[in-house]
C-alpha cells in the first residue's frame, strides 16, 4: 500500500478545508441562489441551516475520515462492511461530476479576469451592442454567451484542470497545503477590500436593504421553496456530500479537536459567503441591477459586468473581483480532484502523480461537452447538486447516526474529552432533523431533475439531434 501523507500543520488543514468550501459555491452560486430566494429572506434561512444542519453534518464527515484514514469508499467499507463501498462510490462519482463542470465555470472567471487587462468592461460591451440589439438582449448577456462556450471556454477548462492536476500531483504538503496558504488569505483580503469599496458606491444602500433587511412574511409565504434551497446551498458551500471533508480529515492526527476545527471552518466559510454578498448586492444595485435572481448560472457574469461597465473604477474592481473568484474556484477544484485521486491511491495502490493525471484526465474529458453547450452544465449540475450530493450525505448520516453511533461519539471525543450529553445531542441531531431535511431535499431534487429531463433536455435533443 502507498504510504499516506498527513498535514504538516493544523493551519494547513483548516485553510485547505476553507479553500474547498469557499470556492464557486460562495461567490458564483450563493449570490444568484440568494437572489432567487428573495435576498435577506433566504439569507436568514440559510444561516439557520448552516448552524443547525451544516455544523453537525461536517462533524460526521470528520469523524469518518479521521477514524478510518481512508477515502470515502474505503472509509464506508471499513465502518459498514463490504456493501457500503458502493455507497462510498457515490462520493467519488459526485466529485467527478461536479469537478467536470466546476472547472469550466472556473475558466470563465479566469477569462473575465484576463479580459479586464485587455480593455475596460464598458469597452468589451460596446463590441457586443449591435448583436445585443439584434437579439433583444443586454450586451453583457451576449458577451457571456460568447465567453461561456466555444474554443475559448475549452482552452480555459484545459488550463484549470492542468493546474489542478499539477497541484494534486505534488502531494498534500508540497501541493495542496502550500497552495491554500497563499490562496485563502488572498481571497479574504481581496473580498474585504472590495466590500469596503462597495460601501462607498452611490446607490449601494438599496443593495444592503435587499440583502440585510428580511421580510419575515416572505419567509412564511415561501418556506416550501426556501427550505430545500437553503439546505442544498448549505451542503454545497460546505463541500458536504462530496467526500472532500472525509478525505481531508483522513490526513489528520487523533489529538485534534474536531469540533474546534469544524467551528473554524464553518465560521470562515459562512463569513466569506456573507462577505461576498456585501460585495455583490451593493454593486448590483449601484449599477442599476435590481433583479439579482435572474439569469441562473450566468447571472453573476452578466450583472457584475454590466455593473462594472457603469461604475467609476469599474475596470479595476472587475479585475479584482473576477481574479478573486478564479483563485477561490481553483482552491475548490483541487479539493474535488483530491477525493478521486485519494481513492485510486488508497484502493489501487497507484502512485500519486499517476493517480492525479489519470483521474484528472477523465474528469477533464467529462467536462468538454459543457464548453460547447450549457445544456450539459444544467444536466450535470442538477444531477450532482440535487441528487448525488444529497443522497451521499443522507446515507452517510444513516450509517453514522443509526448503524455506528458509538464509534462516532468516541472519535469526536478525542482531543476534547468526555462529551457527556452533548455527544448524544449531536447524534440525535444527525438521526432526525438532518435526515428529514435531506430526505425532503432529495425528493425535490429528483422531481426537479425529472422535469428538466422531460422538458428542457428533451426539447434540446429534439432540436439538435
Amino acid at each position: 500500500m502507498v504510504q499516506r501523507e498527513t498535514w504538516a500543520t493544523r493551519t494547513g488543514f483548516i485553510l485547505a478545508a476553507v479553500g474547498s468550501a469557499v470556492g464557486l459555491g460562495n461567490i458564483w452560486r450563493f449570490p444568484f441562489v440568494t437572489g432567487e430566494g428573495g435576498g435577506a429572506a433566504f439569507l436568514i434561512v440559510y444561516l439557520l441551516f448552516v448552524a443547525l444542519v451544516g455544523f453537525p453534518a461536517i462533524l460526521v464527515e470528520f469523524v469518518v475520515g479521521r477514524r478510518t484514514e481512508r477515502n470515502p469508499v474505503g472509509a464506508l467499507m471499513q465502518l459498514g462492511g463490504n456493501v457500503w463501498k458502493y455507497v462510498g462510490g457515490v462520493f467519488i462519482v459526485t466529485g467527478f461530476v461536479i469537478l467536470s463542470y466546476y472547472s469550466v465555470v472556473a475558466g470563465w472567471f479566469v477569462r473575465y479576469f484576463l479580459e479586464g487587462f485587455r480593455d475596460s468592461y464598458a469597452g468589451h460591451l460596446a463590441g457586443y451592442e449591435s448583436a445585443a440589439a439584434e437579439a433583444g438582449e443586454p450586451a453583457a448577456a451576449i458577451m457571456f454567451a460568447d465567453f461561456s462556450t466555444g474554443t475559448g471556454a475549452f482552452l480555459f477548462h484545459t488550463l484549470i484542470m492542468a493546474l489542478s492536476i499539477v497541484i494534486i500531483a505534488l502531494g498534500i504538503r508540497r501541493g495542496i497545503e502550500l497552495a491554500v496558504k497563499a490562496m485563502v488569505p488572498a481571497i479574504l483580503l481581496l473580498l474585504g477590500g472590495m466590500a469596503v469599496w462597495a460601501f462607498t458606491l452611490p446607490g449601494s444602500g438599496a443593495g444592503y436593504q435587499y440583502y440585510l433587511s428580511p421580510d419575515f412574511g416572505v419567509i412564511l409565504e415561501n418556506w416550501q421553496s426556501l427550505l430545500p434551497a437553503a439546505a442544498g446551498q448549505a451542503f454545497f458551500t460546505l463541500s458536504l456530500g462530496m467526500g472532500v471533508m472525509i478525505t481531508y480529515a483522513s490526513y489528520l492526527g487523533e489529538d485534534r479537536s474536531l469540533t474546534r476545527d469544524a467551528a473554524t471552518i464553518v465560521g470562515f466559510d459562512t463569513g466569506i459567503a456573507f462577505l461576498a454578498g456585501l460585495v455583490v448586492f451593493p454593486v448590483f444595485f449601484a449599477g442599476g441591477i435590481t433583479e439579482p435572481g435572474a439569469g441562473g448560472a450566468g447571472a453573476i457574469f452578466v450583472s457584475m459586468t454590466d455593473a462594472f461597465a457603469g461604475l467609476p473604477g469599474g475596470r479595476l474592481l472587475g479585475i479584482l473581483f473576477f481574479g478573486t473568484v478564479a483563485i477561490a474556484a481553483l482552491s475548490s477544484a483541487i479539493s474535488l480532484l483530491e477525493v478521486v485521486t485519494a481513492y485510486v491511491i488508497d484502493e489501487k495502490g497507484v502512485e500519486r502523480w499517476k493517480a492525479a493525471l489519470g483521474m484528472g484526465t477523465v474528469v477533464y474529458l467529462l467536462g468538454v461537452p459543457v464548453t460547447f453547450d450549457l445544456i450539459f452544465l444544467d444536466l450535470l449540475d442538477l444531477f450532482a447538486n440535487g441528487i448525488l450530493l444529497v443522497f451521499g450525505a443522507l446515507v452517510l448520516m444513516v450509517l453514522v447516526g443509526w448503524i455506528t453511533p458509538s464509534f462516532a461519539v468516541e472519535e469526536l471525543s478525542k482531543g476534547i474529552g468526555d462529551l457527556g450529553v452533548w455527544g448524544q445531542a449531536w447524534i440525535w441531531a444527525v438521526r432526525v432533523p438532518i435526515i428529514v431535511v435531506l430526505v425532503v431535499t432529495l425528493y425535490l431534487g429528483v422531481t426537479d431533475y425529472v422535469d428538466f429531463l422531460t422538458q428542457d433536455f428533451a426539447g434540446w435533443i429534439g432540436e439538435n439531434l
